[in-house]
């Protein structure tokens, strides 16, 4: 049982196994963390082009908490949310809404928010959660592919060297920080919650 335990997601154990109640809850949870995403985007500090936000932390903690499928549901209701107009991003209502939004400065690290939360939550399926040098090293992979892409798009609206100064410079060292706590916390949580079972 203990083992099992281990390699499921954390927010597996507030899951019925069957029947209608599975679906309730994991709907909720869904809901819940496409809100809790919403409001880390508006905890912001302006940098330039493209705002330091909460949002990496949340996403990491979601997607370890979540697993990789409710994870990843969690971000695709999320930008559909955004896509749809609601004001749920780092700039908006300001800067635009809906695809406008999407297809601006940001767009590529929204596209890479999905990326990261299938990355952690894949490899918390298989009990990663609970070492924390393989979780961080998981983190630290899906950070760079978030970051990666987001470059990517903003190079192609405002070059490479300017996406390269204001998209990713001030992000290395905060980023670093959040990876790092949010390994930590998984690890902490995974091994608590291993250990009360065991």
């Amino acid at each position: 049982m203990a083992s099992n335990l281990v390699h499921r997601p954390l927010a597996s154990l507030a899951i019925p196994q069957s029947g209608a109640g599975r679906f309730i809850v994991q709907a909720a949870m869904v809901v819940a963390g496409s809100l809790l995403l919403a409001l880390s985007a508006k905890a912001k500090v302006v940098l330039g082009p493209v705002d330091m936000s909460l949002q990496t932390l949340a996403v990491l903690l979601i997607a370890a908490t979540f697993g990789f499928r409710l994870g990843v549901a969690t971000l695709l209701v999320y930008l559909a949310e955004g896509a749809a107009g609601l004001p749920v991003f780092q700039g908006t209502p300001e800067k635009g809404i809906g695809l406008a939004y999407m297809m601006g400065s940001t767009g590529g690290y929204l596209a890479g928010f999905l990326a990261m939360a299938a990355i952690v939550g894949w490899v918390v399926d298989r009990g990663w959660g609970k070492n924390i040098v393989k979780i961080f090293a998981a983190m630290l992979v899906a950070e760079i592919v978030m970051m990666a892409m987001g470059f990517s798009w903003l190079a192609y609206l405002i070059g490479a060297a300017k996406s390269w100064q204001f998209g990713v410079v001030p992000f290395i060292v905060p980023d670093l920080i959040k990876v790092a706590l949010a390994a930590a916390l998984t690890a902490a949580a995974s091994g608590m919650v291993g250990g009360s079972k065991g």
